[in-house]
This record gives C-alpha cells, structure tokens and sequence, in this order.
C-alpha cells in the first residue's frame, strides 16, 4: 500500500491523459493516482479504465455523474482518499501544467521537513510561468496578492493547485462547510488549513501552460475568488472557533 495519493480531475482530458499518468509512473512508481472523471463525453474515464490494466492498484478513477466544479471533484477524491490508508495527498491538474518531477519535492517537504502542506508556488521566487497570455499572468499574480490583503495568508502563490496535504489536514477540514467549487476553492483550503495552525511551505515550480485540450478557466471563476474572498474573510471572523479548531 503506497503512502501517497494523486489525485487528477479530468473533464475531456482524452488528449492529456496518457502522458500525465505515465510521466507520474515513470517518475514515481511508488505513488497511486485516483483520476476523478466529471462524465468527460470525449471518453477520458474509458481510457484511464484501459490504462489500468498497465498499472494495476495503482491507478484508479472515480467516475462521477456530471460537472459540480473543480472543488466537489476535489472534495469526493478527499473522501475517497481518507477512507483508505493514505497520508499524504496531492491534487495536480492533467493538462501537464505541473510538471511530475516535482511531486517529490513536495513529497519530501510533507514527509522529510514535516510541514503540513506544501504548494507548488508559480510567486515564491519571481514569476515562474510559461506561455501564459501576459493579461492571464497578471490577473492571477496580482488575485494571490489580494488574497494575501484581505485575509493575511502567508502564501504568495494562494490560487496554486499543485498540492501536497498531510492526511491530518484534510481531517481536519469539514468539507460540507467548504464556500467555494472554483476557482477560490483552493485559497479557502489554504486558509482554513493556515488558520487551524497547520505549516504550510511553498515549494518554487515552474508552470507551462497547457499544450493540449480546452483551459476550463473563465471569468466567472475569477468573480467567485475575488468577490468571495473578502465573505470568507468575514466569516472566519465572525466563526472563528470553528475555522480553528482541530
């Protein structure tokens, strides 16, 4: 039984998701990976179900019937995670914007430096994105600097989705009072985490842009992480036993 745990959302990943599952064996044979698949009509969740017969109890998919949101894909692979023996648990997208070299960095980070989250930071060290449009780079760079503002996070790169948590983290969270499903969703999972005075460490990566498939990223997932944030905010206030308590 591995102690690690990728866990990939995927809608109409059918061109990216062969290499990100091979580069990710490759690399570390070790770890297992639960593709969460929101009913992709381009027929991802049938190629991963043929992929598992090159890996198997290694890679497993959880088929979900339609579309909720980037957040309840997430959610559901936690559930699923934490029913079973896994300790430290990551989340990476498939489009190979996060490169699986990397995993093991913030594999040691969790397990070697005993930090409680690592993210995979594009801010910690200068701005480390490939082949973005600048307008994209710019309103993402300065969306984690507004989140820094209002909520006081310690985090420079507070929308990251390259992740590794502790199991006693993602514990720790009740995830049927999570806010938000887009965008915003992986500030609020780094807030509550930093709240409830878990260690988080950013880890500098590089972030290429996707080569393949349709960005599923739009303007109203930007309007939830800024308009929300400063709710989230209040309500950590307002309920502050809850968001700390462990």
């Amino acid at each position: 039984m591995s102690d690690a745990l990728v866990i990939i959302p995927t809608y109409n990943e059918i061109e990216n998701i062969d290499a990100i599952v091979n580069a990710i064996f490759a690399k570390h044979p070790a770890f297992h990976i639960l593709v969460v698949d929101d009913n992709s009509p381009d027929g991802t969740a049938a190629r991963v179900a043929t992929l598992q017969n090159s890996y198997k109890d290694h890679l497993f998919i959880l088929n979900r019937e339609e579309k909720k949101g980037l957040g309840v894909a997430y959610i559901a692979g936690f559930k699923w995670a934490l029913s079973r023996d896994y300790q430290f648990v990551f989340e990476m997208d498939a489009d190979y914007s996060h490169d699986p070299n990397d995993l093991a960095r913030l594999y040691a980070a969790c397990k070697d430096d005993s930090f409680d989250v690592a993210v995979g930071s594009r801010y910690v060290k200068g701005v480390n994105v490939v082949n973005w449009p600048l307008g994209r780079v710019l309103l993402s760079y300065f969306a984690s600097m507004y989140v820094r503002f209002i909520t006081g996070l310690p985090v420079k790169d507070a929308t990251a989705g390259f992740i590794c948590f502790r199991r006693e983290v993602l514990e720790a969270i009740n995830f049927e009072k999570i806010q938000f499903v887009g965008y915003a969703f992986q500030v609020e999972l780094k807030f509550k985490a930093w709240l409830k005075g878990f260690k988080i460490k950013e880890v500098s990566v590089i972030f290429t842009n996707r080569a393949l498939g349709k960005s599923k990223m739009n303007t109203s997932i930007f309007s939830e992480a800024i308009f929300g944030i400063m709710t989230m905010k209040l309500r950590s206030i307002f309920n502050r036993k809850q968001y700390e308590q462990k």
